[in-house]
């Protein structure tokens, strides 16, 4: 005989449904699954996701029973639930789908059913015996999905930005690191694929470095941004159903609970329905994901090879490079890092599109906000860790390649133009392209200039000049 699972009745507005036994959601995460089987990604993968709606919810209990409206007993149980949630308790019991209609309603009743029946249990009584703490009428009192979702999507996101802030730190050291290795070796700088001036490999990789540092600082600063709520706003910024001083009460013990300098917006009406930080963010990630793709882009190039490419670095062989080609090595850390901006750049378009369509007092679309957000801002951690760990730091030098093409460059010239002139120095260059022979060794032949004096000329300190790594 087959046995049984062991259910219990919930009742909504459209009627009755079993919910099994053991599980903490209820009858609104179960419709919520059969209404959004879109991505099979569960609100639980993005766990500051679920921390920073516990938080939000232990706030408001806090709030609630400091003004009077939720009894002391039932605000501790919801407190206690709360807080073991936050500690990684229970999250597999976030089960709806991260996109969903509805402007996040299935996650916040989902967190409600969540919360409350974990606090029932708490208080001593069963999984979804409501009328002694019910999901809506006490862990939502004083809320709406409309202030809880966007709040917590916010504190999921800064706790994301953070994590990302400090991998780009890694990375940026190690080309940091490696700029310092390479500080003395002359190579050829190019502009347009074509041979340009000298510099030193150490100076490539600085730039690589200045520019995570730059879009570092440009993260800190959208992150700011992140920092205002509209948490008390309720469900179109009126505030209604929320008791006078709720929002600021309710801030007040959010912002003690994650540490963070959270300010409630000055008008909860715009609030509500403006997604302009999450737009301004999306495209500072976006700049960081051209960035670190275009440095990428540097490394399989200078790579190439190892025999017919330009092969002037060697990256760190990972792994086997081809099924049919013995002994080949790609620049698969380089590539990865590649489709993750490409990633980053569409999810761009996502939450553009996303925060476009908004109407009125609400923007219902703030689930796919969070997906794309969140995806970028863990896809672009990982890269730049994966980059920095599997691929920048053991990085390798040729240097008789890099000084043979210093030697042979055509554009060795440009640096001699303002001793000989421009006139001799075009000669010079024509001559040496036909000929294949080398710009010092012409001078030299046509007495352009003493050999002590193009040896002072031609020196790496002078080449590479100012900005040498």
């Amino acid at each position: 005989m087959t046995a049984v699972a062991a259910v219990r009745r919930e009742h909504d507005l459209l009627g009755d449904r079993d919910v099994p036994a053991e599980a903490y959601w209820g009858i609104h995460s179960l419709r919520a699954m059969e209404n959004f089987p879109v991505t099979g990604t569960p609100i639980s993968v993005y766990p500051q996701l679920v921390e920073a709606l516990a938080a939000v919810k232990e706030a408001a209990a806090l709030a609630n029973e400091e003004l009077g409206l939720l009894p002391a007993e039932k605000a501790a149980a919801i407190v206690a639930a709360c807080r073991e949630i936050r500690a990684g308790a229970l999250h597999d019991q976030f089960v709806v789908d991260v996109i969903q209609g509805g402007a996040g309603t299935s996650t916040n009743m989902n967190a409600n059913e969540v919360v409350a029946n974990r606090a029932l249990e708490l208080l001593g009584h069963g999984k979804g015996q409501y009328q002694h703490l019910h999901p809506n009428e006490d862990v939502n009192l004083s809320q709406s999905t409309n202030d809880v979702y966007p709040t917590a999507v916010k504190l999921a996101t800064i706790t994301a930005a953070h994590g990302l802030l400090r991998a780009m730190a890694v990375l940026q050291d190690a080309f940091a690191g490696k700029a310092v290795e390479f500080r003395d070796i002359l190579k050829m700088g190019r502009t347009q694929l074509q041979d340009a001036v000298p510099m030193t490999l150490g100076q490539e990789f600085s730039a690589y470095a200045v520019m995570l540092d730059e879009d570092r600082s440009r993260l800190a600063e959208a992150v700011e941004l992140i920092h205002e709520i509209n948490l008390g706003a309720t469900a179109i910024g009126t505030g209604l159903n929320a008791p006078p001083g709720y929002a600021e009460t309710a801030r007040r013990h959010l912002a003690a609970i994650t540490g963070l300098p959270l300010v409630t917006a000055a008008n909860l009406v715009e609030a509500t329905q403006d997604c302009g930080a999450f737009v301004h963010l999306s495209g500072v990630l976006k700049r960081i994901a051209v960035k670190l793709s275009k440095s990428c882009n540097d490394l399989r190039l200078l790579s190439s090879g190892p025999r017919a490419g330009l092969g002037e670095i060697n990256l760190p062989p990972v792994q086997a490079g081809s099924s049919i080609m013995p002994g080949k090595v790609n620049p698969v850390i380089p590539e990865v890092v590649n489709q993750v901006a490409f990633t980053v750049i569409g999810n761009d378009v996502t939450i553009t599109m996303a925060a476009e369509a908004g109407q009125l007092q609400l923007n219902a679309f703030e689930p796919v906000i969070l997906h794309s957000l969140a995806t970028s801002l863990t896809s672009l951690r990982a890269a730049c860790v994966t980059l920095a760990e599997r691929c920048v730091t053991g990085i390798t030098a040729n240097t008789e390649v890099l000084r043979a093409t210093v030697e042979n460059s055509i554009g060795l010239v440009t640096a001699l133009n303002p001793h000989i002139g421009y006139t001799a120095a075009t000669s010079i260059a024509q001559e040496a392209l036909t000929t294949g022979r080398g710009v010092a060794e012409l001078v030299l032949e046509k007495g352009l200039l003493p050999a002590d004096r193009l040896a002072t000329l031609l020196t790496p300190e002078r080449l590479a000049g100012a900005g040498q790594g």
